[in-house]
């Protein structure tokens, strides 16, 4: 056997909400070496959906072993690893002893939706007592408003403080840590972060802005935890994590294959997609089809705050001295996660690729929607209580049509997203680029460019969340030159072809489906009935 070379190399452990992969990319953005891994999913009662975030750092630890014996194979030393960056599902909430490091109870996943009476409380508060700020105290729709305006986001159960509350709430052990000051919470990067580093043994308790711009507790002007938003949540500023920036060396791996490599880039998936997309200047958009869908638009150094139902975030800091970049945002709550419900709850496929083959046997969905509002929905329509619908079935209909309905419901809900993006941000989108594993189905990208009518760019290298992290990384201690603030050191990453779908629809067409589909929405909206907790 020949010896091992050294090579140079940046690895990406993306942390998503079904799976984990690690990833080893050179300086072009070709795939040296993966490996991925999925995890166990946790239901306990309807709409609720759990991690044990023990298990979510074990398949982290497996697949950086797996990626670097098959680095190893491939003819490279583990050392051409030189830096890693972490990438994650967001406003997923963890919650951890710091005295003994280990979790309190499982996390709270993002898309879990038990929280919608900790929401109505919230919201009654605001009309009762208000939210001081400032010395001002504002009520009401004014206080609703006073939220958004520091933090980006309206109340929701979407977001990690919410969760959080919830947490205190209801979990014994979580409620005596808040109260004898043991608590540490965080998102998944936070988890990851503190246990890479070293854990209850010298790892660090830190948050990154983009993922903490997701809590509802960062103020997203100052990058600050915001004293306002704590005393509003009744949450003790000890267990909140030291903020840090999105490209920066946090400390070095511990232990494990690549122990003494640094840590060097943490971003939220969609923000590190939108990096990986390299849509970092004002008026570029991405869109992301995982287990839900989000479109971010790049909005520059700007906060542009939505009238029409998006979210203003933090896009990334590209270093703890840097201005942030920011975005505003469409958040899909179901998009592949429909596919995985018809496979496995329906038995309609087999696996989740057979739905393009399914849905391409009829050539329309003959008056069928499907609004796969499975835990409410989100942006532009923000209800916590409607439900999942299937509406316009006749006897005609087959599980072809249902499948086809299920990839338009995709594309018309990006739409709508799309249409509220276009009025905030007063700017056309020329095309929309795409990334996610739900992209790989042709059928499901012409559908979506007929029912959007605006061209779909597909990326022939679609790991944008992965590689975003990686840049991130990389550019922390500028590795192939890369400098994440100056987009033209990244001019030769993953540049090969890209796949385009143009509408094959008229405009009429798509205006009789659209129509249809915003009766379906109104129909579905307000089915649950909640009360405050």
């Amino acid at each position: 056997m020949s010896a091992l070379k050294e090579g140079e190399f940046v690895g990406s452990l993306d942390c998503g909400t079904t799976s984990t992969r690690f990833i080893i990319f050179d300086n072009r953005a070709n795939i040296i070496a993966q490996s991925q891994e999925e995890f166990p999913q946790y239901y306990p009662e309807p709409g609720w959906h759990e991690h044990d975030v023990n298990e979510l750092q074990e398949t982290c630890d497996r697949v950086i072993e797996q990626a670097v014996a098959k680095l190893e194979e491939a003819g490279y030393t583990r050392n051409s690893v030189k830096v890693i960056g972490v990438t994650n599902q967001r406003e997923t909430t963890v919650v951890w002893s710091r005295t003994t490091g280990k979790p309190l109870s499982r996390a709270i996943v993002w898309d879990d939706s038990r929280t919608r009476g900790n929401v109505l409380h919230f919201e009654n508060l605001l009309e009762t007592q208000g939210i001081e700020i400032d010395g001002k105290v504002r009520r009401g729709k004014d206080g609703a408003l006073a939220i958004k305006e520091l933090t980006g986001l309206p109340l929701s159960t979407y977001f990690s403080a919410i969760k959080l509350r919830w947490m205190i709430d209801h979990r014994e052990d979580v409620r005596e840590a808040h109260e004898e000051d043991d608590l540490a919470f965080g998102t998944v990067e936070s988890w990851i972060a503190y246990n890479l580093l070293g854990g209850v043994n010298g790892g660090q308790h830190i948050s990154e802005v983009t993922n903490a711009s997701r809590t509802l507790l960062l103020n997203i002007r100052t990058l600050k935890w915001d004293p306002a938003l704590l005393r509003f949540f009744g949450f003790r500023e000890s267990v909140l994590p030291r903020l840090v920036s999105t490209s920066e060396v946090y400390g070095n791996i511990a232990s494990g294959p690549l122990k003494g490599v640094p840590l060097g880039g943490l971003v939220g998936d969609q923000q590190g997609a939108l990096i990986g997309n390299k849509c970092l200047a004002p008026g570029q958009a991405k869109c992301t089809y995982g287990t839900g869908a989000f479109l971010l638009f790049c909005t520059g150094t700007d906060i542009v705050y939505s009238n029409h139902g998006l979210l203003s975030t933090v896009a990334y800091q590209a270093g703890p001295q840097s201005k942030p970049v920011y975005a505003l945002e469409g958040a899909i709550a179901v998009a592949g996660s429909a596919i995985k419900w018809l496979r496995d709850s329906m038995g309609l496929i087999e696996s989740a690729g057979q739905i393009n083959t399914l849905a391409g046997s009829v050539p329309s969905s003959s008056g069928v929607y499907f609004v796969t509002a499975f835990s409410g929905l989100l942006a532009p329509y923000w209800d916590s209580n409607a439900t999942g619908l299937l509406i316009g079935l006749t006897s005609y209909t087959t599980p072809a049509h249902v499948a086809r309905a299920t990839l338009e419901a995709n594309a018309f809900q990006t739409r709508a997203v799309i249409d509220s993006m276009v009025l905030d941000a007063h700017s056309d989108l020329a095309h929309l680029k795409v990334d996610g594993g739900m992209t790989n189905g042709d059928l499901a990208m012409e559908v979506l460019a007929d029912v959007g009518g605006f061209e779909v760019v597909r990326p022939e290298m679609r790991e944008s969340t992965a590689l975003g992290s990686a840049l991130l990384a990389g550019s922390a201690i500028g590795l192939f030159g890369w400098d994440i603030s100056r987009p033209e050191t990244l001019m030769e990453v993953n540049t090969a072809r890209s796949t385009r779908f143009n509408p094959r629809t008229t405009e009429k067409q798509r205006a009789e489906a659209w129509h249809g589909w915003q009766r379906a929405v109104d129909r579905s909206r307000g089915w649950f009935e909640t009360t405050a907790e």
